[in-house]
């Protein structure tokens, strides 16, 4: 698809954002959803606290996996240099909310910080989750937050080629990352251990 001449700055990041690297090694792309005219700072702080959420919910399963104490050797090393990631990104998130951030709220893993097994599926689900939310909002979000979200969502697409990886699948079957909404990402935190209320 070409690029217009007199697309702002804000829409080629936006853009990039959920291509996903999809121009890469000649691939073409096409069918890109259309912009959101409704970018605002309320806007702003709802997706933020979605992703918010989403980190919330990560750096929670990798804390409850590290006590647990059910991982050795890489599995292990990945958790603890990826808590510590996402640790940082809802600081991130929390400091560029300010007073609009939510709590964190609270979770049941089960057994899927259990054993190596159980948590590797999970985790790959829940490093996957974070990148489509991250692509579908991204067209919602003003330039400055779009630019703040740009920061997190490529390392949490390294998150999950580094799992993948480690139980020897391939880190990425696609050319293109997939985009979910508001209402499949919370679904999906629902169905991986986030209590409501």
């Amino acid at each position: 698809m070409p690029i217009q001449e007199d697309a702002t700055r804000a829409q080629l990041l936006r853009r990039a954002i959920i291509c996903g690297g999809a121009v890469a090694g000649g691939v073409a792309t096409w069918g890109l959803p259309q912009l959101s005219a409704a970018a605002s700072k309320k806007q702003d702080a709802r997706v933020l606290n979605l992703v918010l959420t989403v980190e919330y919910t990560e750096a929670a399963f990798y804390q409850e996996a590290i006590k647990r104490g059910g991982l050795k050797g890489d599995l292990a090393e990945y958790a603890r240099i990826v808590v510590e990631h996402e640790n940082a990104h809802v600081a991130f998130l929390k400091r560029a909310l300010g007073a609009a951030a939510e709590e964190a709220p609270r979770h049941d893993f089960g057994d899927r910080t259990k054993d190596a097994e159980a948590f590797t599926a999970a985790a790959v689900k829940l490093e996957d989750l974070a990148v489509a939310t991250y692509n579908g909002q991204a067209v919602n979000l003003t330039p400055a937050s779009l630019k703040a979200a740009a920061r997190i969502v490529s390392v949490e697409g390294r998150h999950a080629a580094w799992i993948r990886s480690l139980v020897g699948d391939v880190p990425s079957t696609k050319a293109t990352d997939p985009s979910v909404d508001e209402a499949e990402t919370r679904a999906q935190l629902l169905g991986l251990g986030l209590k409501e209320g």
